[in-house]
């Protein structure tokens, strides 16, 4: 199976980034999952450890994505972040791991003390 989407819907409405396989697989990415798993620099840090929890993104969303070459999709968030690139690889993966992701990233959020107000069912 290739990790290249056939379809890519930037879904303004529902806050959501739409993949869809040759095979089948979908996988609806809110935009704030996106933002605050970002391959960026500035969110997972140059190496493992420099992580940085990324609070208050309930209301981000996408305004534009751009493809960057054959390999990978650059999101423009409102907040104005617009660095790192999302490979195919990285976005299957994300999709693949979204359940296991989400709860991970909840529950840094409660241990940092961080009151997160906004959807609580994705």
């Amino acid at each position: 199976m290739s990790d290249i989407p056939v379809t890519i819907r930037l879904r303004k409405a529902s806050c959501q980034v739409t993949l869809e396989y040759e095979d089948g697989t979908s996988f609806d990415l809110p935009f704030e999952y996106l933002r605050v798993y970002s391959p960026s620099a500035e969110v997972r840090g140059h190496t493992p450890g420099q992580e940085v929890l990324q609070t208050g993104k309930e209301g981000v969303r996408v305004t534009s994505i751009e493809p960057i070459g054959y390999y990978a999709l650059r999101f423009v968030f409102d907040d104005g972040h617009d660095t790192g690139l999302y490979t195919w690889e990285y976005l299957y993966e994300l999709g693949a791991q979204q359940d296991e992701n989400w709860r991970t990233y909840l529950g840094r959020l409660k241990a940092a003390g961080y009151d997160r107000r906004g959807p609580t069912d994705n």
